[in-house]
């Protein structure tokens, strides 16, 4: 029988110290069944992923000051980027999945699965500290990774951004509401729910009644919005051209008829001053031309 259970996909915080922080409700007997997937240093990740673009970005500086020293302090203390981001994921509460029941158990083995594709799922997240905590009410999953984006035209050309890693793997923003970031939490969530799903047990989505959207639904609903905004677009582009056309087509037929009134000019006989006679003074000549008038 399956069975209906909330899940929680949340931002963490970004003081990398915090993990050096023991939760009040943490059981000291339950420890040792946590899972550790990885616990890089931020710093040695940041050498790793952007020393070589560092060199290459300071070698193009004629100005000693405009060099950049330590890539990692610059980003942290950068009102534009942040050094790393966290999600934080949840299956069920204390309730229902608590960490020291059958159901905690198999709390922990839908998040193992779920961790396992996430780096490959996300190339441009670098994964530098993940914990799977069971020591808690309920088991939850800490991700922390540093977003990157290569072949960059500004700064250096491989370099910290959210906005840039997740639009590389196809979370293009859209409205206020509608950014990467929401479009990929939306994306990882699905993630989630698959393997929920495979244990038998259904997303319960509380304080909503949006319907669940599976991956590939997702990505086909907002590709049919791209398509949509690409074809206003085009619309617009067309209403621009023939506008231009129009004013072309005038400036052609304006430029022809100028031509013609030229031509007109040059060899139409009332336009043109009759011949004096042969020895004809200019002041016989005027008077008579006058008269002619």
């Amino acid at each position: 029988m399956q069975r209906t259970i909330s899940a929680m996909v949340g931002k963490g915080s970004v003081n990398h110290n915090s993990r050096k922080f023991r939760a009040e409700n943490v059981d000291g007997t339950r420890t040792h069944l946590n899972i550790d997937y990885c616990n890089e240093n931020i710093k040695t990740v940041y050498h790793e992923l952007f020393d070589e673009a560092l060199e290459r970005y300071n070698a193009k500086q004629i100005r000693s000051d405009r060099k950049i020293k330590d890539y990692y302090e610059k980003i942290r203390s950068s009102k534009q980027e942040k050094p790393f981001h966290e999600i934080i994921l949840q299956v069920g509460g204390k309730g229902n999945m608590n960490a020291d029941t059958e159901n905690g158990e198999l709390a922990k083995q839908i998040l193992d699965e779920y961790y396992q594709g996430f780096q490959e799922r996300n190339p441009q997240l670098r994964v530098f500290s993940a914990h799977l905590h069971m020591d808690e009410a309920t088991p939850h999953l800490h991700i922390d990774f540093v977003p990157f984006t290569t072949g960059s035209k500004r700064g250096l050309d491989t370099r910290v951004s959210l906005k840039q890693a997740l639009a590389t793997q196809g979370f293009k923003g859209g409205s206020r509401g509608d950014t990467e970031w929401s479009q990929w939490i939306q994306s990882e969530k699905e993630q989630l729910a698959a393997v929920m799903e495979r244990y038998g047990i259904e997303w319960e989505h509380l304080g909503t009644h949006e319907k669940h959207l599976s991956v590939l639904d997702y990505k086909k609903q907002e590709r049919e919005k791209e398509v949509a905004a690409l074809g206003a677009k085009i619309e617009q582009k067309q209403i621009e051209f023939d506008v231009l056309s129009e004013r072309v087509l005038n400036y052609d037929k304006a430029k022809d008829e100028l031509s013609n009134l030229e031509i007109e000019l040059d060899t139409a006989p009332k336009y043109q001053l009759p011949e004096p006679e042969k020895f004809m003074t200019a002041k016989a000549y005027k008077p008579k031309w006058q008269s002619r008038l």
